[in-house]
């Protein structure tokens, strides 16, 4: 006998996935408002309505997904974070297991501070990651990690320590990036060279 689903069912089901792409809509256009408001004010910590005018939603439609602005701060933190894992892993496929592609991962991060839009849109996380980091540990511990992994299995493939070694370098990479975004001090190439065989050194590769 052929299972029949109800048609009260078979219209609410119909509903929520109306309202899902719906949802899915506001959410993307409040997160590319967010990146627009900061670039064109440069503030760091931008307003809630300036963001929801850029937006053309309204109050409700924010509260709706974010219950303050560092709920949607940290959702912008973690596209970000998305964008850049996608950005590094196409460059460490085309790169040779081991010690290039951890040279590929080190300068496709500081890449991240020689190219002015992914600078632009970088510098607001630079200045909020610690107050991200004490309000979400374990959701701003796992956006670090998602950038990490494919450099852990670069580090091991290169004889390195996938856990310690890998920790050692994401700090010395962001580290240097994030200063360079906060003072627009933009490292050279000669720079990013030095940086990587230090690095590449410390492996021993």
């Amino acid at each position: 006998m052929q299972n029949v689903v109800p048609i009260e069912r078979a219209v609410a089901a119909r509903t929520l996935r109306g309202r899902s792409e719906t949802y899915a809509e506001e959410v993307r256009s409040l997160l590319d408002a967010t990146y627009a408001v900061m670039r064109r004010t440069g503030d760091l910590d931008p307003r809630v309505a300036d963001i929801v005018a850029k937006s053309g939603l309204s109050n409700q439609a924010f509260y709706r997904h974010f219950r303050s602005k560092d709920e949607l701060l940290l959702a912008v933190l973690d596209d970000g974070q998305r964008r850049l894992v996608s950005y590094l892993d196409a460059r460490l496929a085309r790169a040779q297991p081991g010690a290039p592609r951890v040279r590929a991962w080190i300068e496709g991060v500081l890449e991240q501070a020689r190219n002015p839009d992914a600078a632009a849109n970088t510098k607001p996380f630079i200045a909020n990651s610690a107050r991200l980091a004490d309000r979400f540990p374990s959701e701003s511990a796992g956006s670090r990690e998602q950038v990490i992994a494919p450099l852990r299995v670069a580090v091991a493939e290169a004889g390195g320590d996938g856990q310690h070694d890998a920790d050692a370098i994401y700090h010395l990479a962001m580290g240097r990036t994030g200063d360079a975004i906060a003072r627009a001090d933009l490292p050279s190439a000669d720079e990013v060279d030095h940086l990587v065989e230090f690095a590449l050194r410390g492996l021993g590769a």
